[in-house]
């Protein structure tokens, strides 16, 4: 009976999956490339919007500035992204938290178009292959790309908290034109 249902509900999970017209070939990282473009096109307004003079906000003593999370995503992103394409990253891309808004919204810019080549590159037959992740680990490729996903909806949302907690309303919640 166990393995009756178990089988039952393997079947009724891949029935989804097996039906999406719009996965195409690629549908994992078709799935990622949506969730990226939302979440960074967020980020971008989001780093637009807070004025220069908040870039130094934070909540708490503990939590980052708004310009470290920018710098953070950036740095983040370019390696990461490097790790999706098996190129290596950016020259030149280091920026820090002090840097100028200005320095920061085109380094976070920058960072978007390398990831966005990185992954219309990318393949869903290469996710098990193995990269040299952070601090040397060796995962599979599909590691490097969750984690691309989860750190820029992780960030906007901090990002978002930083803007209503001085007035403004986010992105990602203003009407569409």
């Amino acid at each position: 009976m166990k393995r009756a249902f178990v089988l039952l509900a393997l079947i009724n999970l891949a029935v989804p999956f097996v039906a999406l017209p719009q996965a195409g070939a690629n549908p994992v990282v078709s799935t990622a490339r949506e969730i990226y473009t939302r979440q960074s096109g967020y980020m971008i307004a989001a780093a637009d919007q807070m004025p220069a003079d908040k870039y130094s906000y934070h909540p708490t003593p503990d939590q980052m500035s708004f310009g470290k999370i920018v710098a953070h995503v950036t740095q983040s992103s370019n390696a990461i992204c490097a790790m999706l394409s098996g190129s290596p990253g950016p020259q030149g891309a280091k920026v820090s938290e002090t840097d100028s808004k200005e320095t920061l919204v085109a380094a976070l810019k920058a960072s978007v178009d390398t990831c966005n080549q990185a992954l219309g590159g990318l393949q869903d037959s290469k996710l098990g292959d193995t990269i040299t992740y952070f601090r040397g680990a060796q995962t599979p490729r599909a590691r490097a790309l969750f984690e691309l996903t989860d750190d820029v909806e992780d960030h906007y949302s901090q990002m978002a908290s930083y803007l209503r907690l001085n007035g403004m309303t986010p992105p990602s919640v203003k009407p569409r034109k």
